[in-house]
C-alpha cells in the first residue's frame, strides 16, 4: 500500500512502491520544464498506484485545467493518505491544495511554494509553479527573489537559468536578463524558456533582425512544445515582423501555418491559442493591416461567441470582447462583459481591487469600437 520509499528526478522521497508510479512522476517534472504536450503523462501515476500522496495531488493539479470534474477525487486520495506521506509530499500536497483551492488565496499559495522551495530547492517544477502564480499576480520582484532562493542549489542546473532570465526581464533588468537566457541556451539549445526569455530581450532592445534570425534557427525545437509554446513563440517572431518592417506576408503565414492551424488540432490548448492568436490580430489591427486580417478575425469570432472560453482567463476575456465588438457581434459583447461584472462582484475586496482596471478597460471598450 505505497509504504515502500523511493526518490523522484529531484532526489526527494516519496512514498510508494511503483517504480512506475515514480517514472510516470517523472516523465510529468520533464514535460513541464519543456512545456511538452504530453503532462497528461501524471495521470499514468495514480494508476501505478493508487495510494501515493504525490501522484494523486500532481494528477489533480493537471486536472483543475484539463478535465476539473476529476480533480476532487485525486485530491481526496492524497488526503487520505497524508499521514503516511514523506515530509516532500506533504509540503506540494499543501502548496498545490492552495493553489487549486476554489476560493484561494494567492498570498498563502505562494507562501506556501516558498517555504516548500526553502526546504527542497531542487524541485524546479514548484517553482515554476511559484512563478506561473507570480506572473498572475503582477509581482515578478517576488519570482526573481525565489529563483534568488535557489539558484544556489542548481547552478549547473538544466531550466533553471531560463527562469530566471524571464524574471529579471520582468523586472526591467535587460542585462542581466540576456545572460542568463544565453546562459541557459549554453546548457540546453531545446530549452524554448531560455529562447523566449532572449527573443524578449532582443525585442525590448529593437534588435528585431537579430531576434528572428536567432528564433527562426531555433523553430525546429518547438515541434514537441504545448499549443501555447508553440504559438506564443511565433507569436513573438510575428511582432519581430511587424516591428522590424517585413512583409505583411510573413505575418500571415505565421497565422495560418503556426496559430490558426494549431487551433485546428484536437490536443491543443485552445485557450492559450485563442491568446495568441487575438493578441496578434488585436497587433495587426492596431499597425494598420486589420483589413489584410479581417476574414481571418470573423472566422476565429465565429468560434468565440460558443463561450466555450470565456471566463478562463481576464486577458482572454479582454481580448474576445474587443473581438467581438470590432466585428459587430456587440450582444455578446456585452455578454461577456456583464458576466465579468458579475463574477467580480463575488470577489473578494482585494481581488475586486485587483481587477478592478480591467473591467474599467472592457467598459471603455466597447463605445470606442462602436464609434
Amino acid at each position: 500500500m505505497g509504504e515502500e520509499v523511493k526518490v523522484d528526478k529531484w532526489g526527494y522521497e516519496v512514498k510508494t512502491s511503483s517504480d512506475a508510479c515514480i517514472s510516470a512522476i517523472n516523465a510529468y517534472y520533464h514535460q513541464v520544464m519543456i512545456y511538452g504536450r504530453e503532462r497528461s503523462v501524471i495521470l499514468e501515476a495514480p494508476l501505478r498506484d493508487q495510494y501515493c500522496v504525490l501522484a494523486n495531488i500532481l494528477a489533480a493539479h493537471f486536472l483543475c485545467s484539463a478535465d476539473p470534474s476529476r480533480a476532487p477525487l485525486h485530491i481526496q486520495a492524497a488526503k487520505s493518505r497524508l499521514q503516511q506521506a514523506s515530509s516532500y509530499e506533504k509540503a506540494v500536497f499543501d502548496a498545490v491544495s492552495c493553489l487549486i483551492s476554489q476560493d484561494r488565496d494567492d498570498d498563502l499559495a505562494l507562501e506556501l511554494h516558498s517555504k516548500l522551495l526553502k526546504d527542497f530547492p531542487r524541485d524546479l517544477v514548484s517553482l515554476k509553479r511559484a512563478q506561473v502564480l507570480c506572473f498572475y499576480m503582477g509581482r515578478p520582484d517576488l519570482s526573481f527573489k525565489l529563483v534568488q532562493q535557489v539558484l544556489h542549489e542548481n547552478q549547473n542546473e538544466n531550466y533553471i537559468y531560463g527562469m530566471l532570465a524571464f524574471s529579471l526581464l520582468e523586472c526591467g533588468q535587460m542585462v542581466d536578463a540576456e545572460k542568463a537566457a544565453k546562459r541557459g541556451f549554453e546548457i540546453n539549445k531545446r530549452d524554448c524558456w531560455s529562447q523566449h526569455a532572449l527573443c524578449h530581450v532582443l525585442q525590448h532592445e529593437c534588435r528585431f533582425k537579430e531576434a528572428v534570425e536567432f528564433m527562426e534557427e531555433c523553430s525546429s525545437s518547438w515541434s514537441l512544445c504545448s499549443s501555447f509554446m508553440l504559438t506564443h513563440n511565433w507569436w513573438h517572431v510575428s511582432l519581430c515582423y511587424l516591428e522590424g518592417h517585413s512583409s505583411i506576408r510573413k505575418v500571415l503565414e505565421v497565422y495560418d501555418y503556426y496559430i490558426w492551424k494549431e487551433l485546428e488540432r484536437p490536443d491543443a490548448a485552445s485557450a492559450e491559442v485563442y491568446l495568441n492568436a487575438l493578441g496578434l490580430l488585436l497587433r495587426v489591427y492596431v499597425q494598420g493591416h486589420a483589413v489584410v486580417f479581417e476574414d481571418r478575425l470573423k472566422t476565429l469570432v465565429s468560434r468565440l461567441t460558443d463561450q466555450s472560453t470565456w471566463y478562463i482567463e481576464w486577458h482572454l476575456d479582454l481580448l474576445t470582447i474587443w473581438a467581438l465588438a470590432s466585428t459587430g457581434e456587440l450582444v455578446k459583447a456585452e455578454a461577456l462583459l456583464q458576466g465579468l461584472k458579475s463574477r467580480l462582484s463575488r470577489m473578494s475586496k482585494k481581488k475586486q481591487q485587483t481587477m478592478q482596471r480591467g473591467i474599467l478597460v472592457c467598459s471603455q471598450l466597447i463605445p470606442i469600437l462602436i464609434d
